[in-house]
C-alpha cells in the first residue's frame, strides 16, 4: 500500500456513511494520521451520517445558510480544527457554496503547507463567472476529481493538467469473487437498490417493465418518499413487482446474486458500484460524469435521464441475450476488481499528496 509520510487534514461538509470505508482506508495510507472534520446534514437532505473507526473524526457545527440555488454552508470552528491537529497537508471539498474553505486554505499557505481541493469538476461558464471559478480553483496546489470529464473541466479552467488527479468515485472495497448465479431460469430478474425519490424515476422503470415482453421479474430494494406512491402505482402498472423494503449489508447480497441487470433510471445511486461488484451488468442514467469510466460498452449503458423511450429500447435490447449479459457481468466485475474501488481511489489520493512534496 502507497504511504503519506506526513499529517493529514480533510474536510467534507458532511460525513455519509457509504465515505466511511474509504476515509478510514485513507487514514491507514497517513503514516502521522488523519483528521476528518465534518459536520451534520440538514433533515430534509436525508443522508445517514457515518463514523469512523480509523480517521479521527472532529465534528464541525455547519450553519446552513438560505436553500436551493443559494444555499450557502459555513463550518464553525474550522481554523482551530487546523490549528489543533497541525496537519502538513489539507485536502477540502472544492466546492464554492463552503464558504468556509478560504479561511481554511489561508491557514495552510500561511505556513507554507499545502491545500488540494477535491471536487465534481467546474460548470462550463465565461465572463465573470469563470474568471471567479479559476479564482477559486487556483487557491489549490492540486486538484482532485472524481472522473475523467471533471479533470477536462478543471483544465479548461486553465488549472495546470500535470496538477489533476482522477480519483475514480467509489464506494466499494475490492471484490475477491463473482458470486453471480448461473442463468437457470427463463424469467430475467431486473434489480434496482437506491432510495426510492423522485429523482430515481421509478415510475418509468415500472412503465417500462410492463412494456416488456418477457415480463421480467422487478426487485426494487429502499425505501423513502415515494415508495407509497410507487406501490400504488405497481398495483395499476405492473403488479408483479417487489417491494423488499430497505435492506443493508448482508441482507441485499441475496438480490445481487439474484438479478441479470441492475437499472438505475434517474440520477445518483452508488448502488451502481456495488452492483457491478456483484457481477451485474448495468443501464444507468447519464449524470454528473462519475459514471462515463464506471459503464462502457462492454458492461453496459448509458441513457439519457428524462428519455423514456431510450429505456424501454436499452432493456429490451439488454434482456434479448442473457448470455451477453453473463459477459457483460464479468466485465463489470472485472472493472470494479482492476480499476476502480477505493483501493485505487486511496491510492491516488496519496499520489496527489505525494507529488506535492509531502
Amino acid at each position: 500500500m502507497m504511504r503519506y509520510s506526513g499529517r493529514l487534514a480533510l474536510q467534507q461538509r458532511v460525513l455519509p456513511s457509504y465515505r466511511v470505508p474509504f476515509f478510514d482506508l485513507l487514514a491507514e495510507s497517513c503514516a502521522n494520521g488523519m483528521s476528518l472534520f465534518a459536520g451534520l446534514p440538514r433533515p430534509a437532505e436525508m443522508i445517514s451520517s457515518g463514523k469512523t473507526q480509523i480517521a479521527k473524526l472532529k465534528q464541525a457545527e455547519n450553519i446552513h445558510l438560505f436553500n436551493g440555488a443559494f444555499y450557502l454552508c459555513h463550518q464553525k470552528g474550522i481554523v482551530n480544527w487546523l490549528t489543533e491537529w497541525n496537519p502538513d497537508s489539507l485536502i477540502v471539498e472544492a466546492n464554492p457554496r463552503n464558504i468556509s474553505t478560504a479561511s481554511a486554505v489561508r491557514w495552510m499557505r500561511s505556513r507554507g503547507r499545502r491545500a488540494i481541493g477535491w471536487g465534481l469538476g467546474a460548470p462550463r461558464v465565461s465572463g465573470i463567472k469563470r474568471t471567479l471559478w479559476l479564482g477559486f480553483v487556483n487557491q489549490f496546489d492540486a486538484m482532485l476529481t472524481y472522473s475523467q470529464r471533471g479533470a477536462e473541466e478543471y483544465a479548461a479552467l486553465g488549472f495546470p493538467r500535470e496538477k489533476i488527479f482522477v480519483a475514480h468515485n467509489s464506494v466499494s472495497a475490492k471484490p475477491i469473487t463473482n458470486h453471480q448465479l448461473p442463468i437457470t431460469h427463463h424469467q430475467p430478474t431486473i434489480l434496482f437498490v437506491g432510495r426510492l425519490q423522485a429523482r430515481k424515476k421509478l415510475d418509468s422503470l415500472l412503465r417500462a417493465c410492463a412494456e416488456i415482453e418477457s415480463k421480467p421479474r422487478l426487485i426494487i430494494v429502499g425505501d423513502g418518499p415515494e415508495r407509497a406512491s410507487l406501490e400504488a402505482m405497481a398495483k395499476d402498472v405492473y403488479p408483479a413487482a417487489e417491494f423488499a423494503g430497505e435492506k443493508h449489508g448482508a441482507e441485499v447480497k441475496p438480490y445481487f446474486a439474484e438479478a441479470d441487470l441492475f437499472v438505475l433510471p434517474g440520477t445518483g445511486g452508488l448502488a451502481v458500484h456495488e452492483a457491478m461488484s456483484h457481477g451485474l451488468p448495468v443501464i444507468v442514467a447519464k449524470g454528473d460524469g462519475t459514471q462515463d469510466d464506471l459503464v462502457r460498452e462492454g458492461n453496459g449503458w448509458q441513457i439519457q435521464p428524462d428519455d423514456y423511450g431510450e429505456l424501454v429500447s436499452t432493456m429490451k435490447n439488454a434482456l434479448s441475450d442473457m448470455a451477453r449479459l453473463r459477459r457483460m457481468g464479468a466485465e463489470s466485475f472485472r472493472i470494479v476488481s482492476e480499476e476502480i474501488n477505493i483501493q485505487k481511489m486511496a491510492e491516488v489520493f496519496v499520489s496527489a499528496l505525494n507529488a506535492e512534496g509531502g
